[in-house]
């Protein structure tokens, strides 16, 4: 069994805190248990911090990507926070500029995306 990347959940707000280099299944599992938390809480933003991750490959990054689309699908809009900046740039290289997922440099910054995006659901901060 691997383990499970816990999911807190703040106001209407759902905090995914990824602490460990993640594997593939977990990966697929936090999509799965993210989007069954979405429906079950209704949450309207979802904060995912990486700030511990030090590797992000093709397949995390993809899955980041994939996950905000779901989380839009259902409602909640998606802000990636706390990448590092050896990140940032391994994902240039791979080629995947996560589009359509939003970036903050710190939780607080990507707390205040989501708030801007509630009050103003025409404006894309």
């Amino acid at each position: 069994m691997t383990d499970r990347v816990p999911i807190l959940k703040i106001g209407d707000v759902l905090l995914v805190s990824i602490q460990i280099d993640l594997e593939d299944q977990m990966v697929l599992d936090l999509q799965e248990d993210l989007s069954e938390r979405i429906v079950g809480t209704g949450a309207h933003g979802v904060v995912i911090d990486i700030s511990a991750l030090e590797i992000v490959d093709s397949f995390v990054g993809r899955m980041l990507a994939t996950i905000a689309a779901i989380s839009r699908v259902l409602g909640a809009e998606t802000v990636v926070v706390g990448m590092r900046p050896a990140v940032a740039m391994t994902l240039v290289e791979l080629g995947l500029s996560l589009g359509g997922v939003r970036t903050a440099l710190n939780l607080e910054q990507g707390l205040d995306q989501l708030k801007i995006a509630q009050d103003n659901p025409t404006v894309r901060p």
